[in-house]
């Protein structure tokens, strides 16, 4: 069965991010105290080798697609389905010796050639996509052989840190979004957290879809998931 992750229909999802391209970087530094650059490098260091062709799927505004090519990417391949955020991560500061290219398309049907890709990365971007495992199986689709899966996703945390999380997830974030334009996104935003699968629903979708290798670590006290899986191996 398939697992659906949204609650509103893409073309709704699209809009939203169109209209909160301008302020996502800053509340991203904002929500996290910054810390979503460091959790962007871990995973991208855990993906990518020196050499590689690399897709950042549900790229955003590029900040992840970036942190792959400083990781030793030869060639660095950004897709999203809003405009708005591609427009943003064209602007960004180039990464030398690594070749960026951006892409407006959607993960579900993505315009790639089978085994095109070394590695793959999804950044708080699955999340959003209509059906989990139809990314997932295109995700698959479109890696070699032993080809690497990184995807760093928001979780919930459990002890002691859940009542603190709460608040701030779910209260304090959607306050400020109502300050800003397209603020309607950070109450869209909790409400998606708690439907998408847990770390080990995530790990069990994976494998399910072909994956193996599949292992999680959580990062900030369990507020967010990074998963790790690989492609078979192709046969001797």
């Amino acid at each position: 069965m398939s697992v659906q992750t949204g609650s509103l229909a893409p073309d709704e999802v699209r809009r939203m991010f169109d209209r909160i391209a301008p302020v996502y970087d800053a509340m991203n530094h904002s929500m996290t105290v910054g810390l979503d650059r460091r959790w962007r490098r871990l995973t991208a260091e855990a993906a990518v080798e020196p050499g590689n062709r690399v897709l950042d799927a549900c790229c955003g505004t590029g900040d992840l697609t970036l942190a792959c090519a400083r990781a030793g990417a030869r060639e660095v391949v950004g897709l999203d389905f809003s405009e708005r955020m591609l427009e943003r991560a064209r602007g960004k500061t180039q990464v030398p010796g690594c070749s960026l290219e951006w892409v407006q398309g959607d993960v579900l049907s993505m315009p790639f050639e089978e085994a095109s890709f070394d590695a793959a990365t999804v950044g708080f971007g699955v999340r959003n996509v209509e059906n989990l495992d139809g990314s997932l199986r295109e995700l698959r689709r479109v890696l070699r052989p032993g080809g690497r899966l990184a995807i760093l996703e928001i979780t919930r945390p459990r002890g002691a840190l859940a009542p603190f999380y709460r608040l701030w997830f779910d209260g304090l974030i959607p306050l400020a979004g109502r300050l800003l334009r397209g603020g309607a996104a950070y109450t869209y935003l909790p409400a998606s957290v708690r439907r998408f699968p847990g770390p080990e629903e995530l790990c069990n979708s994976l494998l399910l879809r072909g994956f193996e290798t599949v292992t999680y670590r959580l990062l900030a006290g369990g507020i967010v998931a990074l998963h790790l899986a690989q492609t078979p191996e192709a046969a001797p």
